[in-house]
């Protein structure tokens, strides 16, 4: 037997955290009752349904890098029919993105459909660093950087510390290991720097590289370990 957070997770729905989500909003039925438990534990003879849907884990776990381009929205559902980085995805299982970027943000979108190796990568403890690369339309002043480097006010929170490189005039590379919403951009308007592009090049020790945009390839082994904490 095994919690039903960890059964949903395992089931590739999404991560332990939004499965508790779930229960707590009573979208988790077992056997026909709703359960509010997140303690609750399920074995292979229980039928669990999600908003009255069918769950069955999936035997093959998938691991996938894809280039997201813009215009594409990281939701599992979209209320405006806009298109979506699972159209891009041509896999006999279903598997869904790790974190998200918004519309307008293009580069390296992680998906899968093991919802244990997600919550490693989305969990604030293990502080999984991501490289971003802003271009702007302006020279980018040393006092801006030192602005990232220390923490900015972004509205509702102040960032922690961010590794920051010029790479030239007009583009910089920042570094995080946070995930608040949008949380490059505003850090960018924060300090006054008028955000043209906006790139995601690497998470953890995976790197988009020469990656055409809207193609994806598999993790590899020694990828997918380094991201195992």
């Amino acid at each position: 037997m095994e919690r039903i957070n960890k059964y949903i997770a395992s089931c590739g729905i999404c991560s332990r955290r939004k499965a508790d989500e779930l229960i707590s909003q009573g979208k988790v039925e077992i056997n026909g009752q709703v359960v509010t438990d997140m303690g609750h534990k399920v074995d292979t003879n229980d039928i669990v349904k999600i908003n009255g849907k069918l769950i069955t884990k999936e035997e093959e776990k998938v691991y996938i890098v894809l280039n997201k381009p813009k215009g594409y929205v990281t939701t599992s559902s979209d209320q405006f029919n806009r298109k979506n980085v699972i159209d891009l995805i041509n896999e006999n299982v279903r598997v869904y993105p790790i974190g998200r970027l918004d519309m307008y943000t293009e580069g390296l979108l992680l998906l899968t459909n093991d919802g244990e190796f997600a919550n490693a990568i989305m969990h604030p403890r293990n502080k999984i660093e991501k490289t971003y690369v802003v271009t702007t339309d302006t020279n980018i002043t040393k006092e801006q950087i030192d602005k990232l480097k220390n923490g900015v006010d972004i509205g509702d929170y102040i960032t922690k510390p961010a590794k920051v490189r010029i790479i030239s005039k007009d583009k910089i590379e920042i570094i995080i290991s946070e995930g608040k919403n949008r949380q490059v951009r505003r850090m960018c308007d924060a300090v006054e720097i008028n955000l043209l592009n906006l790139k995601r090049i690497k998470i953890g020790n995976i790197e988009l590289g020469k990656l055409q945009t809207g193609k994806y390839r598999y993790l590899t082994e020694e990828e997918k370990q380094s991201m195992i904490i």
